[in-house]
C-alpha cells in the first residue's frame, strides 16, 4: 500500500467534486477494528470497507473535509475476488469515501448507481484506466425496480418521481460543493494518510 497513491486518490476525488482545497484524513486499518468502528459509530456489528465521517461544520472557513477509515484485509479480498490489484481497490475506496463524505449515499439503489457511476467516472479520468470487471456487482446489476413499473434505465431516470428525492439530494452535494470551492483560498487539496 503506497500511502502517497492514496494521497493522490483522494486529492484527485475531491478536485473532481469541486473540492479541490479540502483536506481529508485517509486511515487504513485492519478488518477488527472496522467492525468496532462501524459497531460503535453506526450500530452494525460486521466489518466493511470503507467508512466516512465527514467533519466539516455548516458555516465555518475550514478546509476539513472529513476522515476515510479504510479496511486493508477487506480490501485485499475483494481485490482477489474481482481480480484486480490492491491498489485500484483502495483507489476505488478512497473514492467512494470521498463521495460519502460530500455527500453521495448508496443506502437506495438509485442513489447507488448515481454513486457507482460518478467513481467510475472520477477514476477513469486519471491515467491508469480501472478494469471493467472493477465494476462487477456495481454497476452490472439491473437498477431497482418496482413490481407494478417497468425498469427505468438509470441514466433517463430524472423524470421518474420516485428517483427525485435521490436526485435532488445529488445536485444540492454538487452546489454546495461548487459554492465552497469557490470560497476556498487554499489552491490544492491535501489527504493525511496514517
Amino acid at each position: 500500500m503506497s500511502p502517497a497513491r492514496l494521497a493522490r486518490c483522494a486529492e484527485r476525488a475531491l478536485a473532481a467534486v469541486g473540492r479541490g482545497a479540502g483536506d481529508v484524513d485517509v486511515l487504513v486499518v485492519d478488518d477488527a477494528a472496522i467492525k468496532r468502528l462501524n459497531r460503535l459509530h453506526r450500530g452494525v456489528g460486521r466489518r466493511t470497507d470503507v467508512l466516512a465521517y465527514p467533519l466539516e461544520t455548516p458555516g465555518m472557513a475550514s478546509p476539513l473535509v472529513g476522515q476515510i477509515v479504510i479496511s486493508a484485509e477487506t480490501a485485499r479480498r475483494q481485490a482477489r475476488r474481482l481480480d484486480v490489484p490492491l491498489a485500484t481497490e483502495l483507489d476505488l475506496l478512497v473514492t467512494h469515501g470521498v463521495l460519502h463524505l460530500i455527500g453521495y449515499d448508496d443506502r437506495d439503489p438509485v442513489e447507488a448507481r448515481l454513486m457507482h457511476e460518478r467513481e467510475r467516472q472520477i477514476l477513469s479520468a486519471g491515467r491508469r484506466q480501472p478494469p471493467a470487471r472493477l465494476w462487477r456487482g456495481l454497476l452490472d446489476a439491473p437498477p431497482a425496480r418496482s413490481p407494478r413499473t417497468k425498469q427505468v434505465r438509470v441514466d433517463a431516470v430524472s423524470g421518474d418521481p420516485r428517483a427525485e428525492p435521490a436526485l435532488r439530494r445529488v445536485r444540492r452535494a454538487a452546489r454546495a460543493d461548487r459554492a465552497s470551492s469557490a470560497r476556498r483560498s487554499t489552491p490544492r487539496s491535501r489527504a493525511f494518510v496514517q
